[in-house]
Formats: C-alpha cells, sequence, structure tokens
C-alpha cells in the first residue's frame, strides 16, 4: 500500500479543505487512518479527496481528477448517506438515481483503469435527532448495494450501519455523531480502527 485514496462526502472530507491540518487529510477517520499506518511505515502516501456533499454521482464526476490520474495503490470509497437524503427530500428513489448502476461503473473504472485493490465501506446513519429514523431504510438499502457490487467486483466490503448503531448503544449518541451524520473525534476513531483491522 503505497498510496492510498479515501473517496466520499463530507464524513471523509471531514474539513480536509479548510486547512485543518498541515497534510490536508482533514480531522476524521482519514487523518487517523493515516496516523496508524504512517507509525509502522512512514513511506505510506495517504490522499484525501473528500468532497462535502458529494453523492455517488459527484464521486463519479471527479473519479479522473481525484482518482485515475493518481495511479493509487488502494481505493477507499465511504458514500451513500447524501444520496439516501436526496431520496428522502425529493422522492426519487436510490433506483430512480441509478445508484447501483453508478456504483458499478464506479467499481469498474477504477480496477480498469488502475488495478488497485478497492476497500467499499457501507454508509450510516444514526436516528439523532429522531427524524432520521426515517432513512434509515434507504441507508440499508444503499448498503446492500454496495455489498452486492462489492461481491461481483471481487472487493472488500466493510458494513459501518449496524456497527455504529452498537457503538451508540455503548457511549450515546452524542459521543460519536455531532449531528446524527457527522462524527466526533470517537466516532471517526471507531471507523479507523475498522478500517484498519478489515484491510490490513
Amino acid at each position: 500500500m503505497n498510496k492510498i485514496i479515501f473517496l466520499g462526502d463530507s464524513i471523509t472530507d471531514a474539513h480536509h479543505n479548510l486547512g485543518v491540518d498541515p497534510l490536508s487529510l482533514g480531522d476524521g477517520y482519514v487523518q487517523l487512518i493515516a496516523q496508524k499506518l504512517k507509525s509502522t511505515d512512514p513511506g505510506i502516501r495517504v490522499l484525501n479527496r473528500g468532497h462535502d456533499g458529494f453523492t455517488l454521482q459527484g464521486v463519479l464526476r471527479f473519479l479522473g481528477r481525484d482518482c485515475i490520474l493518481q495511479k493509487p495503490d488502494v481505493v477507499s470509497i465511504l458514500v451513500g448517506c447524501n444520496d439516501v437524503g436526496v431520496m428522502m427530500n425529493t422522492g426519487k428513489d436510490l433506483t430512480d438515481q441509478g445508484f447501483a448502476e453508478n456504483y458499478e461503473r464506479l467499481l469498474t473504472e477504477i480496477q480498469e483503469e488502475t488495478g488497485a485493490r478497492i476497500v467499499c465501506m457501507g454508509p450510516f446513519l444514526f436516528p439523532y435527532p429522531l427524524e432520521y429514523q426515517n432513512w434509515i431504510p434507504g441507508i440499508l438499502q444503499a448498503e446492500q448495494i454496495i455489498r452486492e457490487v462489492a461481491g461481483r467486483h471481487h472487493q472488500l466490503f466493510i458494513p459501518l450501519h449496524e456497527e455504529m448503531q452498537e457503538a451508540a448503544e455503548r457511549y450515546g449518541y452524542d459521543a460519536l455523531t455531532t449531528d446524527g451524520i457527522h462524527l466526533t473525534r470517537k466516532g471517526a476513531g471507531i471507523v479507523a480502527d475498522r478500517w484498519i483491522i478489515e484491510v490490513k
């Protein structure tokens, strides 16, 4: 793993474009993963290419610049929450958005253009505030789609939703999330630890 690129939405972004750290990794799970990996292999290069507000279509739109041209060895993807948000706010469900087809295209392009190993992370959401409870069926649908597409491409799939709910039961929502979607440092640490365990 010489070069790892992280793609996704604001959970991956974690303010990385706002200068919160000198390596522009943000203050979320990407930064924590980079710290852990570099402690044992200083030569590893980690790039955060998350974008606040991105849906899967956004990740695809910027794939050439953010990923393909960088020639990564590993690509990690965490996306889906905003796609479910589109569904809840417009009534355009994941099928109408072409979520499965777009995820298939995403993995195909990465594999064909880079040969990189791909890590597919499932989206998650906390029912905090309670209105997000209505989003959870969509989150689970997106998770299942990602699981199936990753399986067809023989790539690693990491489910996160159930694990994050169990962690919230242990520690409380406020310990893990600021608003039901975005993560505190502790929440980011849970994602980072799971990634390290699964990928290494």
